[in-house]
């Protein structure tokens, strides 16, 4: 495990109803409404960020949107480096209160 992987893992156990997950095949941390908010790619922590905390984490050296493949960016998510990680709880926070409010998906109807 790369220290930035246990840094991330610790945020999820310090962030209120964030549980381990998977998105991508890649750790994220879930809530309880089953949405993602905050995932741990190479290296890197992915948020759903929006307005003035968007501005910040875009402002950082190194952070971008996120692009989980190349030439498909996905609004709303920024990727910071883990240089930067005294910035990734504040920034994990906002995202999980972010993704704690999107309503659940209906369960599919099976056939």
């Amino acid at each position: 495990m790369t220290p930035a992987e246990l840094y991330f893992t610790t945020l999820i156990e310090l962030i209120p109803d964030a549980q381990p997950g998977k998105m991508f095949g890649a750790l994220c941390m879930k809530m309880p409404n089953g949405k993602s908010g905050a995932m741990f790619w190479k290296d890197h922590l992915v948020v759903r960020l929006q307005g003035k905390e968007m501005e910040m984490a875009l402002a950082l050296s190194g952070a971008r949107i996120f692009e989980p493949m190349e030439g498909r960016p996905m609004n709303g998510w920024v990727q910071v480096p883990f240089a930067h990680k005294n910035k990734w709880m504040a920034f994990a926070k906002q995202s999980a209160a972010t993704a704690a409010l999107l309503e659940k998906k209906p369960a599919k109807k099976k056939k």
